[in-house]
């Protein structure tokens, strides 16, 4: 028979509901307490497409990995690409920033850098640049950075006297040396040149048309050689070879595409440890108190195809000290 509930008692069916739809809602609070993935900003100067960018990017997840981070599982990653115009780079470090990503991390070397500079005072930014960051005010001392960067310092401007040395000893007669470098760059070559004898022509020059506009001064100067730590090599190493001068530069793409030769540090392995201190700084470290790294290894890569295609003799000694001969 029947029976009315009590006021204030509760039927058996009533209380069935209500406790399966708790239930139902535990799994709903508890995915709405759970932390979101962290993200992770990559602001590019060039574009994904570029066959280096893709080995950077391999190394940083490889670092980011030791760490136990895997994008797309753990992490989110959100890249914005300056595709050589720089720019662009102000308003794309702006929009990562209005994003509130975790972490900053540059690619293509000191204008991103400056870029996410000025765009933060307050996210981590991971680095990697040509120049010294101590001269350029990017960090306050390689051991203790302080602010929000850090990151690793390729010293490609500091290794121009390098450069030119190495380019000495394939044209020993040269008098004029042309250099193509990135605007934001810091350049010490002048000293080195003076001492060989020999007379620099510097031109800034980043975007294609910068790049193209230098070339149609340089054809009319007529260089003995070219010296390139820029991060637009590759065109430049195509017009190099198109019009038979000698060029060098720090990355082993540069000779891997026809140019003469190049020796610097490796950017795959700069990036590792731009992944690791990525993931140490998501795990709670301060950029401030992670030192900036530096190269120890550096690689003289040399294109004995482009050598015997411009006439030029290879002298031994340089031969045995290359770490690669691209024939």
């Amino acid at each position: 028979m029947y029976q009315p509930t009590r006021r204030g008692q509760m039927n058996r069916r009533d209380l069935i509901a209500l406790l399966g739809g708790t239930a139902m809602s535990w799994p709903l609070i508890a995915r709405a307490q759970e932390k979101p993935m962290p993200v992770i900003g990559v602001l590019g100067a060039v574009s994904p497409e570029f066959r280096p960018v893709q080995l950077n990017l391999a190394g940083f997840r490889e670092g980011l990995g030791e760490l136990g981070f895997v994008e797309g599982q753990n992490v989110l990653i959100e890249y914005r690409w300056a595709e050589r115009r720089l720019d662009r780079l102000p308003a794309l470090a702006a929009d990562l920033v209005a994003r509130k990503v975790d972490v900053i991390v540059t690619e293509g070397g000191d204008s991103t850098t400056f870029a996410a500079k000025q765009a933060t005072s307050t996210i981590p930014v991971v680095f990697h640049g040509s120049s010294d960051p101590v001269a350029l005010g990017i960090v306050a001392s390689l051991a203790h950075p302080g602010g929000n960067l850090t990151g690793v310092s390729l010293l490609n401007s500091e290794m121009a006297p390098k450069l030119l040395e190495l380019l000495l000893e394939l044209i020993p007669e040269a008098k004029l040396i042309a250099v193509l470098r990135d605007p934001n760059s810091l350049l010490d070559i002048e000293s080195a040149a003076s001492v060989r004898g020999v007379r620099l022509h510097v031109i800034p020059a980043a975007s294609d048309d910068e790049v193209d506009a230098a070339f149609a001064t340089l054809l009319q100067l007529r260089p003995d050689g070219l010296i390139a730590p820029t991060l637009n090599r590759i065109r430049i190493a195509s017009l190099a070879t198109r019009h038979s001068l000698p060029a060098i530069s720090h990355a082993r793409d540069f000779p891997e595409n026809g140019g003469l030769l190049s020796y610097g540090a490796s950017q795959p392995a700069a990036y590792r440890i731009k992944g690791i201190y990525t993931g140490r700084i998501l795990k709670g470290e301060k950029a401030a108190d992670l030192p900036v790294q530096q190269p120890t290894k550096f690689e003289l890569v040399l294109n004995l195809k482009t050598a015997k295609a411009l006439g030029l003799t290879v002298p031994q000694p340089l031969l045995a000290r290359a770490d690669e001969v691209i024939e």
